[in-house]
Order: C-alpha cells, then sequence, then structure tokens
C-alpha cells in the first residue's frame, strides 16, 4: 500500500501540489484526473520518488518511501512515466526483460513472465521486431508489458503507477490497456493512473482524484467525482451525465 499524508510540493517557486491525502489500496485502481498543469504529473514524481516532497510523507507499506533500497522498491513498486524512450535498436523481447531485473527468479521464470507480459498489453506479436521499428503506440504498449513484467503477476503489496498509458492508442487499445490494468488489479496490485479520457477513466477506475491547481477538488467514486457541478468547477466544461446504458458507470457527454 502506498499512502501520501499532508502533501505539499514547490516547483520554481509556485507550489504545484496542496495538502494531498491518498491512499492506494490493494486490488484498486484510483484514476488521476484534472486539466494541464492540475499537478497530475508532479504527484506521481513524488510517489515514485523522483520528486522530494517540501512537507508531508509518503509511505510505501508503512515504511517511508525514501527508506527503500533500489532493487527493494523496484520488486514493488513500477512507474510508466509519460514518455519512455530508448536509443538503441533492442529487440521487444529485450526490453521488457528489463523489468525483471531487479529479481533474481532465473532466465526460465523471467522468460514465461517476459511472456505473459506481452500478452497482457497485447504486443506478443512484437516480440522479435526492433523497439526503434515501432510505432508510438506499439512502443507504449512494449513499455506498459515492461512495467507488468516488473511487478508480475501483481500480487498484494505491489504498487503500478501510470502516466496516461493511453494517449499514444486508438480507442481499441486504450480500452485493452486498461482492462490489463484492471485484471493487474483484481489480482492484488494497487494502481494509479493519470488520465485525460473521462469517460475512461469513469468505466475502469474505482475511485477518482480530481486535481485544480494542485488541490484535492474531490476524492471519492466515479459516481461522486465525475458531476456536472464538479467538471464545470475543474475543467470549465458544460457536460450531461448520466448511467451507461449496459454498465451503469457514469457517462460523460459534452454539451
Amino acid at each position: 500500500m502506498l499512502q501520501v499524508e499532508g502533501l505539499h510540493l514547490r516547483r520554481g517557486g509556485n507550489e504545484v501540489l496542496h495538502d494531498i491525502h491518498l491512499q492506494l489500496s490493494p486490488g484498486q485502481v484510483v484514476g488521476v484526473l484534472g486539466p494541464n498543469g492540475a499537478g497530475k504529473s508532479s504527484l506521481l514524481g513524488v510517489l515514485c520518488g523522483e520528486l522530494a516532497p517540501d512537507r508531508g510523507q509518503v509511505t510505501l507499506q508503512g515504511r517511508p518511501l525514501a527508506d527503500w533500497a533500489g532493487q527493494e522498491r523496484a520488486r514493488r513498486l513500477a512507474v510508466l512515466p509519460q514518455v519512455s524512450s530508448l536509443g538503441f535498436s533492442f529487440r521487444v523481447e529485450e526490453v521488457v526483460s528489463m523489468g525483471r531485473m531487479p529479481h533474481g527468479t532465473g532466465q526460465r521464470r523471467d522468460a514465461e513472465i517476459v511472456e505473459a507480459a506481452l500478452h497482457a498489453a497485447d504486443a506478443w506479436h512484437l516480440v522479435e521486431r526492433s523497439y526503434l521499428a515501432l510505432s508510438g503506440g506499439e512502443r507504449q504498449r512494449v513499455h506498459l508489458a515492461r512495467v507488468l513484467a516488473q511487478l508480475w503477476p501483481g500480487e498484494r503489496g505491489t504498487t503500478l503507477l501510470l502516466d496516461e498509458p493511453t494517449s499514444m492508442l486508438d480507442p481499441l487499445h486504450q480500452h485493452t490497456t486498461l482492462e490489463s490494468v484492471r485484471r493487474f488489479a483484481d489480482r492484488g496490485a494497487a494502481v494509479l493512473v493519470i488520465l485525460h479520457d473521462l469517460n475512461l477513466a469513469a468505466r475502469y477506475c474505482d475511485r477518482i482524484l480530481l486535481l485544480e491547481q494542485g488541490r484535492c477538488h474531490a476524492f471519492s467514486s466515479p459516481e461522486e467525482v465525475l458531476t456536472p457541478v464538479a467538471l464545470k468547477a475543474v475543467y470549465g466544461i458544460d457536460v450531461l451525465v448520466q448511467a451507461h446504458p449496459e454498465r451503469g458507470h457514469p457517462l460523460i457527454i459534452t454539451r
């Protein structure tokens, strides 16, 4: 479990996060929403240890995040940044295998996990391809497979942080990606995912943190967060919200 209490962060003299409280629990997908500049990527930077908060505490399984040694932390916490790139002509299988570096499970077991992670990310057919020959969306799915392999199979005690994992994907792969993330959480992992698509968040997230200028505007279920009043206040858009006719989750329609 990853927990944040009273988080404050300043960057370039400006406070970009103010008094954030957040808990990522096993088996749950938490979505982070908000307009550009709301503090979403800064929050992820603090959660993965890349940025040090000015005030507040981040704990992983009850221990301060900074107290975890590198490989020990990497066996429990994986992050997919907004942009991931490699400048060498690795094969896809080699890229995904990088996720197994913190582990000592052996070549045979690692190969099994790499295959499973590639299937989960709908990227197994790319296994022999050169990473540099892939499209942007294909690369994004390969990096998803890499972080899935890092924490595979997604058991209780592991935490996955994803920054806009669907940004380069076509509609089909947006859904297959979030379905694989959902299954990963269902096996016990805690997941945080930054998204811009309100309807994807409504469908796949258990809870949503809605950020506004670095502050928590709301943190609750999709039904309680994705309301016309809240979305007007944070995004400045007028919307209709109704229940999805088949699944029941909120369906957001711009007026």
